[in-house]
């Protein structure tokens, strides 16, 4: 019996001192639920960003309700249709530095990332377009007259505030995150509209073209109207130290009630901070 302890005694101070001699790995284990050697994207992060963006505005057919409004019942309208002219205010391209911030949530299962985010650019896209269109009437009116009639047609936008609120997901790669998003665009803008119609008439087409002219115009506009549409792009993130990163990205946006056809394309970089 006395051997037998002593056997015991014997085998467990060699397995304690084998045990010692073991590393501790306990440090490289990471977060629950991310595997050895994967950066630790999850939890709340947030971030300054800069960039450049061009906007195109199509600015065709946008005031066409306008001019069937001012010309309501009158002759022109019916029988010319002149809120129907192509009147060419057609698309412009503006460019333009932004900067801005940004915040959301990471949760990271492994390699997977899937988060949150809003994102705010700050800017100046300016759009402006003005056409006019000259008509004579190939014969007399419902009003036994010939009609020669100009339409001229300005409109104009200036966006000075982007934002999204999108849902991203992403895989990690060594230090970085590439990843793709899409959510809710948001933009706050000013719009501006004015319409203009002269109409000259007289028994034929030479008293028209050189009888006064009577000139009816209108205007609307929106200060700081708010714009709403979709927002999609991809982008990468890359860990720097600690739980700083910085990011690239590019994104697409598109306002579906600013008046006319508005897309906004933007690049940037940003820094951030994981907390």
């Amino acid at each position: 019996m006395r051997r037998l302890v002593v056997a015991m005694m014997v085998a467990g101070a060699a397995q304690a001192a084998q045990a010692a001699d073991l590393p501790d790995f306990s440090a490289l284990r990471g977060p629950v639920g991310i595997s050895r050697g994967v950066v630790n994207w999850q939890g709340f992060y947030a971030g300054g960003q800069a960039g450049y963006g061009a906007a195109d505005m199509n600015f065709a057919g946008s005031n066409q309700a306008l001019i069937a409004r001012l010309l309501a019942n009158t002759v022109i309208e019916n029988d010319m249709q002149v809120s129907g002219w192509p009147l060419a205010i057609g698309k412009q391209t503006t460019h333009q530095s932004v900067y801005g911030a940004f915040a959301g949530y990471n949760s990271q299962w492994d390699d997977v990332v899937i988060g949150v985010e809003a994102n705010y650019m700050h800017g100046n896209f300016n759009g402006r377009s003005s056409a006019t269109v000259a008509r004579m009437s190939g014969a007399a009116l419902s009003d036994t007259n010939f009609h020669a009639v100009s339409a001229t047609s300005i409109k104009s936008i200036s966006i000075s505030d982007i934002g999204s609120i999108r849902a991203r997901a992403g895989y990690v790669i060594g230090d970085f995150l590439p990843y793709v998003f899409g959510g809710v665009a948001l933009g706050r803008a000013n719009i501006s509209s004015t319409v203009s119609v002269s109409d000259q008439w007289g028994a034929s087409a030479t008293a028209a073209r050189t009888a006064t002219p009577v000139v009816l115009t209108a205007s609307e506009g929106a200060g700081g109207k708010l714009l709403y549409g979709y927002a999609a792009g991809i982008g990468t993130e890359v860990n720097l130290f600690g739980n700083v990163f910085a990011r690239g990205e590019w994104e697409y946006i598109r306002f579906v009630n600013a008046g006319a056809d508005v897309n906004i394309n933007t690049v940037r970089g940003g820094l951030g901070y994981k907390f």
